[in-house]
């Protein structure tokens, strides 16, 4: 099958921005080319916040779902990768609400522990429910924002600052707060 000049993928040379323009005017091929772009370390992100590749699956075609259908809400400010993100984790924190409580598994005894695999699972494993868990609980939006965006996701404090919409000197300040909040919390 010949795809036509309309049809086929955009070229590499072209911004995400303009890509969600012509997908905000009906484009398939630059939502395919969205998509190659971005699926890949969306996948990893997203596989990060959920050990369950159904899950992540199916958060990734609702994300680009929701991108063909709001495409036009772009504004243009900020990057279109954290526009995208953006809207990734707010689908996978929908596909969490929808799973039962009882599907995920509970470490009650130290000797569960053993069962995970690697030291980042047990650190996230605390973040959900230990004490860490808790304490993040009492931050403000804005700082646990910041610390799930540079220490949960890994991400820089640019591309923190570029997904949150702040500039990256203010994820500085913010992250120095949360960490002396974090100390006084868990010091009690």
């Amino acid at each position: 099958m010949t795809l036509t000049a309309t049809e086929r993928p955009m070229e590499e040379h072209v911004t995400d921005g303009d890509l969600l323009s012509a997908v905000a005017d009906g484009s398939t091929a630059a939502l395919e080319s969205l998509y190659r772009r971005h699926a890949s370390w969306l996948t990893v992100r997203l596989s990060r916040r959920c050990a369950d590749p159904a899950i992540v699956d199916e958060v990734l075609q609702d994300t680009f779902v929701a991108v063909w259908k709001s495409a036009g809400r772009y504004t243009g400010q900020g990057e279109p990768a954290a526009w995208i993100w953006g809207i990734a984790i707010r689908r996978l924190v929908d596909a969490f609400r929808r799973t039962p409580p009882a599907a995920y598994p509970l470490y009650d005894h130290v000797t569960d522990l053993n069962l995970i695999e690697s030291a980042e699972d047990r650190v996230l494993l605390g973040v959900e429910h230990g004490d860490l868990a808790g304490a993040l609980g009492r931050l403000s939006p804005e700082l646990r924002a910041v610390v799930q965006a540079t220490v949960l996701d890994g991400l820089t404090t640019r591309e923190a600052g570029r997904l949150l919409g702040v500039p990256a000197g203010t994820v500085k300040t913010r992250m120095m707060r949360a960490r002396a909040a974090l100390r006084k919390e868990l010091a009690r």
